[in-house]
């Protein structure tokens, strides 16, 4: 795999936005003394609050060539004509690689959980809004963008095999074990591609939505990290926040979110399986193709790019492998090699 070049020096790229905010019109109001890091994620990317005359914004700082902000000015345009409450992209230098935009507000969903901010009735207020939003976005146009099909679905799983197993666990795969994972990957990406596609977020998750404010209609949540949106299968991002790589959910919770989707999906029209049995193997199935790749990724993130606290969330996903990996026959190699590889001790410092 290539090793990605750093961006610019921190020095330097500060040097850039701070210019750029300056040139900004005065209608914007910028103080530029107020800008303060809000935070990076697993790409480039980084992002930052600043007062202005509206309140506060958000800019977003996509260092080219690492980053492209075309797909994210794209993107927004589309999910606010679905009607989804997406960040307004007030100004703009894709050549530089910055945005100015709204600010949503303060704390995402995963900082409201662990911060206790919200009681059982406000989890299920918020949820139940993040669910209908979903369908939202998957009733919004997905031409020309990307189709995740059976090859790019198996490639991702090939991140699994080499930084999980091989860099993150130190395994050396036979051709046996190859041979039994090109199986199960087969049969994962088949599957997943045959479901009806939609437009996926491909993030959905806790970090990426923002609770509305108090008395906001519909409770629609804010929504983020959308730029990597594609046309693919339409239980993958239900899979991805009924089984959130940031955040536990218990089975009773996965299935009732699941099953509100569902609900919500059919009533909208959307192509879901009917019977709720099949569709609930699909949105499995999809969410082991899911976290046996953010395994990989998590891996990637920490030994490549030394973003180590990314380790913290592979037990939690493990549990979520593990959990769909036993319910189904074909994939019980996958769950004994896991058994045997996952339990031997480690001498890098590193933990499992």
């Amino acid at each position: 795999m290539p090793v990605m070049t750093p961006p610019a020096p921190p020095d330097s790229r500060d040097e850039t936005r701070l210019r750029w905010l300056s040139r900004l019109p005065q209608t914007h109001g910028i103080a530029l003394d107020s800008l303060t890091p809000v935070s990076g994620d697993a790409s480039f990317r980084r992002y930052f609050r600043v007062r202005g005359q509206a309140g506060t914004y958000i800019v977003m700082d996509a260092p080219p060539p690492h980053e492209d902000c075309g797909p994210f000015i794209a993107m927004a345009e589309r999910l606010a004509r679905g009607g989804l409450r997406v960040p307004r992209v007030l100004a703009h230098a894709p050549a530089h690689g910055f945005l100015l935009l709204t600010d949503l507000g303060a704390h995402n969903m995963q900082q409201c959980l662990e911060d206790g901010l919200l009681d059982a009735a406000g989890l299920q207020r918020h949820y139940r809004a993040a669910l209908r939003a979903l369908v939202r976005i998957q009733q919004c146009p997905a031409h020309a963008l990307p189709v995740f099909d059976a090859p790019r679905l198996l490639e991702e799983l090939q991140i699994f095999t080499h930084w999980y197993l091989e860099i993150h666990l130190g395994v050396q795969v036979d051709a046996g074990t190859h041979a039994m994972l090109g199986e199960v990957f087969a049969l994962l990406a088949q599957r997943a591609a045959a479901q009806p596609q939609v437009l996926v977020h491909r993030d959905f998750h806790s970090p990426n939505l923002i609770p509305a404010p108090d008395g906001a209609p519909d409770d629609a949540p804010g929504i983020i990290d959308f730029q990597d949106a594609l046309c693919g299968p339409i239980t993958y991002d239900i899979a991805s926040l009924a089984l959130d790589a940031r955040w536990t959910w218990d089975e009773p919770a996965q299935l009732d979110w699941a099953i509100r989707y569902w609900e919500y999906a059919r009533a909208a029209g959307l192509p879901v399986d009917p019977d709720f049995a099949r569709f609930h193997i699909e949105y499995e199935w999809m969410s082991l193709q899911r976290n046996l790749r953010i395994l990989g990724v998590f891996a990637r993130l920490s030994h490549r790019d030394q973003k180590h606290g990314y380790l913290a969330h592979l037990p939690r996903v493990r549990g979520y492998v593990r959990q769909v990996a036993g319910r189904y026959p074909p994939f019980h190699p996958l769950l004994r090699l896991l058994d045997d590889v996952e339990q031997q001790p480690r001498t890098d410092g590193f933990s499992f």
